[in-house]
């Protein structure tokens, strides 16, 4: 096949130090173009609902609330995500188009690992606005002001940026004198790393540290959120306002879930599970990205109400 003589190719220290060749799914090759289908469909539902999702948040006034502000932050974050990566991926799977400049690496590389910060900050920022609105509900509107909410999706933004900035200078210090193929469907710092032939123990610490940190702090202060929010809605005198209450946390819980399960197994099973197979890992990587962008807007349009209805007219074509 010449697509793989050009990556066998790719080995020598000849080969121009500035492109990389990305594999897609290892061991999996022969199936690339059916893999592509679900990928697909997958992307493309996650544009579109997404997308409808801004749209009516935009259009319908009644939506123009904290929580709905968060969850427009949360729907740019998601577009970006998939936009960032799965046209590369489905390019590979389409058109056998493995071949990445290094610059291009570093961009997508940046965009990927920044916007996955800024959704777990988002998602912390979620689970603040339902304590608030369930703890404290009078003071609701006096403490989620539109300018609190600004200064939350900065705070987000800066925080992704500076843990993310260092990471391409990190690794254009690196020499990449051997292999340059990435195993992996897109450029993930560590698969990147692997590659470098020097002293990589700083790269790999600094992306342990900014792991644990962001996924560690968020996820206790996620926590701590629902067990007051818990202690609160239990002390609730009626069965009928424990279940109002637990229904407005449903949908921000499944997002939690869609979004941390396979970013703590993901990144479990790169760093400790040397015997678990390569195809297993980018698969598991691959769903991280795919999955949440997709069901974040069927999550929240299914369980809101107000989204809900406005969708459903939408697609009636009535006036809204």
């Amino acid at each position: 096949m010449p697509q793989q003589d050009n990556l066998s190719g790719s080995n020598s220290t000849g080969v121009d130090p500035s492109v990389f060749f990305l594999t897609g799914i290892p061991g999996m090759e022969a199936l690339h173009l059916w893999i592509s289908i679900p990928f697909c469909s997958v992307f493309s539902v996650a544009l579109l609902g997404n997308c409808i999702l801004l749209y009516v948040i935009k259009t319908e006034p009644s939506l123009h609330k904290p929580m709905f502000y968060f969850l427009t932050m949360l729907a740019v974050i998601d577009l970006v995500l998939s936009t960032t990566t799965v046209p590369k991926i489905l390019s590979i799977f389409w058109f056998n188009s493995r071949e990445i400049s290094f610059n291009a690496c570093l961009v997508q590389m940046f965009f990927l690992h920044s916007f996955s910060i800024m959704e777990s900050a988002l998602l912390l920022a979620m689970a603040f606005d339902r304590y608030v609105a369930i703890c404290n509900p009078l003071r609701y509107a006096s403490i989620l002001t539109n300018s609190v909410i600004a200064k939350i999706g900065l705070v987000a933004l800066a925080r992704a940026v500076v843990l993310m900035l260092p990471l391409p200078f990190l690794l254009r210090r690196l020499p990449y004198c051997g292999s340059h193929i990435i195993s992996h469907c897109y450029c993930e710092h560590m698969a990147v790393v692997k590659l470098a032939c020097a002293d990589t123990r700083f790269n790999n610490i600094y992306g342990i540290i900014v792991t644990v940190f962001i996924v560690g702090l968020d996820l206790m202060f996620i926590v701590l959120s629902y067990v007051k929010i818990l202690r609160a809605v239990l002390s609730l005198a009626s069965k009928e306002e424990q279940l109002k209450a637990f229904g407005t946390c449903g949908s921000h819980l499944c997002a939690i879930l869609v979004f941390y399960i396979p970013v703590v197994l993901s990144s479990t099973i790169h760093r400790f599970g040397h015997h678990v197979a390569p195809h297993i890992h980018i698969l598991l990587a691959n769903f991280y990205l795919l999955f949440p962008p997709m069901m974040n807007p069927v999550v929240y349009g299914v369980k809101t109400k107000q989204i809900r209805v406005r969708v459903l007219l939408l697609f009636r074509g009535k006036s809204i």
